[in-house]
Formats: structure tokens, C-alpha cells, sequence
């Protein structure tokens, strides 16, 4: 949908949080006029100090009132938008552990966003999923690849993940349904770190800064699949240019691993200011322990002892994706965190 002719305006969904800033930022980059939603007016101007920290907005970006849990505003929104990124959604880390705080957000609220789009004659939604909702059976000796849909009915599925599967189904059947001549693209990532734009939102990378502050006291027997933000977010905006994109899912990820290989990369980067950093590994029976008494932990651990393979190979081919270094991508989360404090 690229085009040199005239400049675009680009809706994007939850601009105060972590992937939706660096969206903006890179988008005002490529030139175009941004336009993103907020549930607060008082965030406007937070917004705007994080991402000057990039580059500077000016008249280019704007603001719209509006929240996944209400129909108000996302009418207003879309009016003359030419596509939209869709990054909004409930973290599970920081939700209470029923499905329903996540759920109905994560599904209806995309929902709303959808149908807003689709009646506003929005050319393309690119909507922010997750690696998770393409993930094989349990058990299975299968990588990971857009053909595959996950279980939302798993028994062992955390409620974060079962959103996401549900949101970017319901996103799916309405658009085959509903879609008239919106096209929809999916962009499933891995696990998502890198430097913070805003402290508004830490989004995932309260999981560094748990490492950063030595808690817990030492590490799960667990692996991740690790996409920088910045790649990420460009990601999106190449999948909101390409026209083959349309209609298609995309896994965003790079290499899994361990977390005492994260750790291990975070005191050779950082030295003492790592110091804090665990290193010994905890049995699997103490990480269930302590799952009672850390809710952000509780999600990973049916996947304790396995490391995902999700493939990237589609991402790559079509949308050019090359992920950095995943050293750099931790150190510079890191240095981030360290940074704001």
C-alpha cells in the first residue's frame, strides 16, 4: 500500500505501550502521518517526550480517544486513516489470572477495531498476535509455522495465551465474513524485548528487569524465542506496504534460548551492573512452588524443560525480516531498564 504520491495516515492501536511507540516512531520515519489511540488525554504528551527520543512528530502525529473495552471513539478514529496497525492488548503478566480480563478485551476489542476499519474503507489491518497461537500440539515433534492454529481449549494453556488464540480466530472468521475490501495481515512474535521508548508500559520486558533485580533468586528451566522490538515494529509496517501480504500470517522470531544463556549474556554485556543476574537453575517442582507466589511466572510453567521452535522462513522470504543479534537485542533492553531506572 506504499505510496510516494501522497502521504498516509496510519492508525495505531495503544501508542502509550512498548511495540505500539516504536511503531510510531517508525512509521514517522517511512513519513507518515500517524494517528494513535489512547485511553487517557493526559498520556498524549507522554507520548510525544517518548518518541521525540527517536525522532520528532511534530503536526504528524495526532491522537484519538478510544478503548478496547467500549465502542466509543473507534469511528472517530479510523476517519481518514489509510491503514492500521492493531498492537493493542492486555499483557498477561500484569492481568489477573480469570480469562475473562483478558479475553474480552483482547477478543472484542479487536473486534471493535475491525469493524470500525472495515466501515471507515481502511485499505489494510496489520494486527499484533502472537507466536503462541501457532504453536503444535503438546508433545509434538513439529517446528512451529503459520499453518498451524493452537488449542484454545489446552487445560494447560495460561489465560494470556488462550486471548491471543481467540482474538486473532475472531479476527479471522469476521474479516472472511465481514472484511468487504479490508485486507488483514496477522504478525505473530516471539517473545518481545529490546530498548524501552516510554515508561508508560514495560510491556514484556518486565522480565529482564526481573533479572536485572535478581528475582527470582535463580532461573527457570525454560526457553524463549526472542524478536527485538525495533525489528518487530518494522515488521509490521513492511506487512502494511506489501501487497502479497494481504491475507497472510507471519511468525516474527528469532533464536530460542535458554534463560541461563540470557543470563549469561547479560553479565558479559553489562558486567557488574549485572551482578544481581542468577545463574543457578532451579528443579522444575520449585518453579511450580513458587508460580503460587509470582502470578508473572505461572503462564510458563507447562513449558518448563522445552524450548519452542517457531519458523521464521516465511517472514524472512516475503517481508525481508533479519533479526539482529539477540545479544544486542538483551543488552540494549538491558541498558534501557538500567537507564530509565
Amino acid at each position: 500500500m506504499k505510496d510516494t504520491e501522497m502521504t498516509k495516515t496510519i492508525l495505531v492501536t495503544g501508542g502509550t505501550g512498548f511495540i505500539g511507540s516504536w511503531c510510531i516512531a517508525q512509521l514517522l520515519e517511512r513519513g507518515y502521518h500517524v494517528r494513535t489511540t489512547i485511553r487517557d488525554a493526559s498520556k498524549a504528551a507522554k507520548v510525544r517526550t517518548a518518541i521525540a527520543t527517536e525522532i520528532q512528530a511534530d503536526d504528524r502525529l495526532s491522537f484519538a480517544l478510544a478503548d478496547l473495552t467500549s465502542d466509543d471513539g473507534w469511528d472517530a478514529a479510523m476517519q481518514g486513516c489509510d491503514g492500521v496497525l492493531h498492537v493493542a492488548s492486555p499483557l498477561g503478566g500484569n492481568a489477573e489470572t480469570s480469562g475473562d480480563a483478558l479475553i474480552a478485551p483482547a477478543r472484542d476489542g479487536t473486534l471493535r477495531v475491525l469493524r470500525a476499519a472495515v466501515k471507515a474503507g481502511v485499505k489494510r489491518v496489520v494486527m499484533t498476535s502472537a507466536a503462541a497461537t501457532a504453536r503444535p500440539p503438546r508433545g509434538s515433534a513439529m517446528d512451529g509455522d503459520e499453518s498451524i492454529w493452537s488449542d484454545p481449549d489446552d487445560p494447560l494453556l495460561d489465560p494470556y495465551r488462550r486471548s491471543k488464540i481467540l482474538a486473532e480466530r475472531a479476527a479471522w472468521d469476521f474479516m472472511e465474513a465481514e472484511g468487504g475490501q479490508t485486507e488483514f495481515t496477522a504478525i505473530l512474535p516471539g517473545a518481545v524485548f529490546g530498548p524501552l521508548l516510554s515508561r508508560n508500559d514495560f510491556g514484556s520486558v518486565w522480565f529482564v528487569k526481573r533479572l536485572l533485580d535478581g528475582q527470582p533468586p535463580a532461573l527457570m528451566r525454560m526457553g524463549l524465542s526472542i524478536v527485538d522490538v525495533r525489528d518487530l515494529a518494522k515488521a509490521h509496517i513492511d506487512a502494511l506496504e506489501l501487497p502479497a501480504a494481504a491475507g497472510e500470517r507471519f511468525l516474527v522470531t528469532g533464536t530460542p534460548l535458554w534463560m541461563a544463556d540470557m543470563a549469561q549474556i547479560l553479565r558479559e554485556r553489562l558486567g557488574e551492573r549485572a551482578a544481581k543476574v542468577p545463574t543457578r537453575v532451579l528443579p522444575d517442582f520449585v518453579v511450580k512452588l513458587l508460580s503460587f507466589f509470582i502470578p508473572q511466572i505461572r503462564m510458563f510453567v507447562p513449558d518448563l524443560g522445552k524450548i519452542h521452535i517457531a519458523s521464521n522462513e516465511k517472514a524472512k522470504a516475503m517481508l525481508g525480516f533479519a533479526p539482529r543479534p539477540v545479544a544486542d537485542t538483551l543488552a540494549d533492553c538491558a541498558e534501557s531498564l538500567l537507564a530509565t531506572g
